[in-house]
Order: structure tokens, then C-alpha cells, then sequence
């Protein structure tokens, strides 16, 4: 693993799958990733073709530039295919007075994790509960974040399933939050981790993978 602060790139390798820095050399892998069933990608903003993916990856490596977000190509370990993208973003830097021990920190006090997607073969596979738990530890471990947070519109019950399922907790409901993959505003159903709640996500999470 290849450790970094903000939004410098990282790298992270599980047992089922590697996390790379996302960049042009996945153009071609996400196009293929996303062409396998575009009707799973109702809900979520998925490229579809080497057009899209470019575009996509040039926007992701903007944000990061920015310092706003660190992407990723979700790799399987085995052999090298790219199955989907996901990113760490909105990357949140409080205002810490001078003398409080976070003053002067450089990694972020809390951010989300989003634009997820896989492609069909893996979804309901070990690879998004492992993804999960690699971004996490990072997360809360390495940044040592005080929250982590996910947005998924109000009626995809796949992905708010999934995120239950890992233990993340129900906020509520944003109306008209943001734009949805259908080009309407969409009602997001927040869920969050703690940092007090991480010990106890990340046995489930391994519970999971061990029973995957």
C-alpha cells in the first residue's frame, strides 16, 4: 500500500481486489466494465463508451487537483480487469483553533465515499464489502476522520441495502439534494460512520468478507 496525505495518490490492495489511482490508463477497462449490463446504472452516473470514461476520469483527476477527492479504478487482484470506480470526496477541512490538538492537521477531518459502481459480475461478490473496508480503514486509520459519509438517491434500494448492510447509519432524506443520473433533482438518503462506530463496522466487515 502506498500511503499518502490529502489527496495525494494512494493505492490499496485487498484479497479480492486492488484500488489504483484512477487515470487514462483505465479508459478502456471502465468502458468495458460499464458496457457489460448499462441497465444496471439507472441510479448512478456510470460512463458508457471511451468517450464518457475519458471524460469521467479527466473530471475525477480534477476534483483531485482541486483537493476535493481521491479516485480510483477498482481492479480484480487476479487478473488485473478493471469492474468498476469508486472515490473518496468531499473531502472536509475544519477550521481548528491554534492550540486545540487538531490544529495544523493535514488530512481531512471527514469525508465521503461515493460514485461507486461495479459491473455486473460483481455485484452481490465479495468485491464492494472488501472495497468498503479498504476505504474505511484508510478513512479512519490513516486519516484518522471523524466521520465518513454516503448519499445514494432515495429510490436506488440496491445501494441503500448495501449500505446498511455494512453498518452505515440512516440520517435521513435530502430533498432535492442533487442532480440525479436521470437529469432531475433527487431526493438523497444520507447514512454515515463514526469514528466511535469504525471498530465495530469493521468486524462486520470482515465477517462478511470471511463469509463471502
Amino acid at each position: 500500500m502506498m500511503k499518502a496525505v490529502g489527496t495525494e495518490s494512494i493505492a490499496l490492495s485487498g484479497r479480492h481486489i486492488r484500488l489504483e489511482p484512477l487515470d487514462h490508463r483505465h479508459v478502456a477497462g471502465l468502458a468495458s466494465a460499464s458496457a457489460d449490463d448499462p441497465s444496471l446504472y439507472q441510479w448512478s452516473p456510470v460512463p458508457q463508451g471511451k468517450v464518457e470514461a475519458t471524460s469521467y476520469i479527466n473530471t475525477a483527476l480534477a476534483w483531485q487537483d482541486a483537493g476535493s477527492a481521491v479516485p480510483f479504478a477498482i481492479v480484480r487482484a487476479d487478473d488485473g480487469v478493471v469492474i468498476g470506480s469508486t472515490r473518496f470526496w468531499n473531502l472536509e477541512r475544519w477550521s481548528w483553533p491554534p492550540g486545540h490538538p487538531s490544529h495544523g492537521r493535514s488530512t481531512p477531518d471527514a469525508c465521503e465515499i461515493g460514485y461507486t459502481w461495479l459491473t455486473r459480475s460483481a455485484i452481490r461478490s465479495a468485491v464492494n464489502t472488501e472495497a468498503k473496508l479498504l476505504m474505511l480503514t484508510y478513512a479512519f486509520e490513516t486519516w484518522q476522520v471523524l466521520r465518513v459519509c454516503f448519499h445514494t438517491d432515495a429510490r436506488n434500494q440496491r445501494s441503500r441495502a448495501a449500505l446498511e448492510r455494512i453498518g452505515g447509519k440512516f440520517e435521513g432524506i435530502l430533498r432535492a439534494h442533487r442532480m440525479a443520473a436521470d437529469y432531475i433533482p433527487r431526493d438523497s438518503v444520507r447514512y454515515s460512520i463514526v469514528a466511535a462506530e469504525w471498530p465495530d463496522v469493521k468486524r462486520r466487515l470482515n465477517h462478511l468478507l470471511d463469509q463471502a
